[in-house]
């Protein structure tokens, strides 16, 4: 057994709505306040999990989130029972209930920054968790992750879980979102690019949508991963695309190995980027869309970047796209075009995500790339390794926990609070992770 890239992605929580919460991602604000499916939600998820565990791609699954979070709202101010606590937030201020009420999990692209053992100083994978303090709505997710990450890597002879930086603006982090490896084979050490929108002393920033990865925070990041220094790589995001909608790196970029599949404004200094790559990466291609082929505009309407570039055993690769790319007539006339060319990508799959999507989410961002060793392999928590067993049960779960409807009104039922809690109460024992609730301490 050699060392493998196994995708972790993010089951959709049941409180899963459309509140608009996420300034600098345009579909999330496009969608505010329409009704949302958190039953079709989950099942479009798990559907992806299992259509690519059966092409034989390493598949495994992080649960979501206790929500509403009533923890935050005692922290806030609101007393008495759960049940009061949720009705006094909802009185006080419904978009208040919405952001602690977000599923925004899902999206555990944006949980941590993976290092794997053999890029690292110590020869351990090393995940730090996000602090995501860009957005209130997510700032509150570190704890819990960082629970549920020890959980799955529970073995410290082969993992090392660090806690979030800081939660100051200077160590604004998102996580892998914002982080790219490349390299020869997945077990061999490779070069991680860390990707960054502003920093502390830089005059080159967005205008129009806030920055959300600072250089000092994925500096940071890298050492406590232990990246060996003269393998990490440090790039600026062009602030030009975030003002179009381009809030994290994987909207514009995503690697794989020997290539980077990128937009041609993508980054600053992007040809002296991929000189650099060049000289540090053997066989380095970079697959670079013209902005005459496909616009800023029509990437993000698409999520043609935020798409997942998976490896074959022969070497040639897989492009996992969501629906909106092949309905988009340009978008898929280059993909088909792309398939044509010499390049590594032999395949597209295309997915139905159409709830995640119109949540400022596709494909990239549902998942956490986690490269495993043959020991680490088995050292991680098997429960949650998806297989015909796990996929069936966790449709069942769904079946039985998720509403088909939910509005933003709806989320001051205090029986969608017990649902969910008892939901969750079920997952945990489903994958084995003991009690890394707020409720079941």
């Amino acid at each position: 057994m050699t060392a493998r890239e196994f995708n972790f992605d993010g089951l959709v929580g049941p409180t899963h709505h459309y509140a608009g919460l996420s300034f600098g991602n345009e579909a999330s604000t496009r969608h505010r306040y329409q009704r949302s499916r958190p039953l079709l939600a989950a099942k479009q998820g798990l559907l992806k999990m299992k259509a690519l565990a059966d092409a034989g791609f390493p598949q495994a699954v992080i649960p979501p989130q206790e929500r509403p979070n009533i923890p935050l709202l005692r922290q806030l101010g609101f007393s008495g029972s759960d049940e009061q606590v949720l009705q006094k937030a909802a009185a006080h201020s419904p978009v208040l209930l919405s952001a602690v009420s977000s599923a925004s999990s899902m999206w555990v692209a944006n949980a941590a920054t993976v290092c794997p053992s053999a890029d690292a100083l110590d020869g351990r994978v090393h995940l730090t968790v996000a602090n995501l303090n860009n957005k209130f709505h997510r700032a509150s997710e570190a704890p819990t992750t960082e629970a549920l990450l020890n959980a799955i890597f529970r073995d410290p002879r082969y993992f090392t879980v660090h806690p979030a930086l800081p939660q100051v603006a200077k160590f604004g982090d998102e996580g892998a979102a914002n982080h790219n490896r490349l390299g020869g084979d997945y077990g061999e050490p490779g070069v991680q690019l860390f990707v960054y929108g502003r920093k502390e002393e830089g005059d080159i920033q967005p205008g129009r949508y806030p920055a959300r990865q600072t250089l000092e925070a994925s500096e940071a990041v890298a050492r406590l991963n232990q990246v060996i220094p003269e393998r990490a790589i440090f790039a600026q995001q062009n602030p030009a695309v975030i003002d179009q909608g381009v809030f994290h790196n994987d909207v514009i970029a995503v690697s794989n190995r020997q290539l980077l599949f990128c937009h041609q404004q993508a980054f600053v200094h992007q040809q002296a980027l991929f000189a650099r790559l060049r000289e540090n990466v053997p066989g380095f291609t970079a697959l670079e869309v013209p902005d005459s082929e496909v616009s800023v505009k029509e990437a993000v309407e698409t999520y043609l970047f935020n798409s997942q570039l998976l490896s074959r055993d022969d070497g040639s690769m897989v492009l996992v796209l969501p629906q909106e790319s092949r309905e988009h007539p340009g978008v898929w006339r280059y993909l088909n075009r792309l398939l044509a060319e010499d390049n590594p990508v032999s395949e597209l799959k295309v997915f139905d995500l159409r709830e995640s999507m119109s949540n400022g989410g596709g494909p990239a961002c549902l998942r956490l790339r986690v490269v495993l060793n043959a020991q680490e392999q088995r050292a991680v928590n098997p429960a949650v390794i998806m297989n015909d067993t796990l996929f069936a049960t966790l449709n069942s779960w769904v079946d039985r926990y998720y509403r088909d409807v939910l509005t933003p009104g709806d989320l001051a039922d205090p029986q969608l609070l017990r649902e969910g809690r008892e939901a969750l109460d079920s997952l945990t024992q489903i994958l084995n992770l003991g009690s890394v609730y707020p409720f079941q301490q």
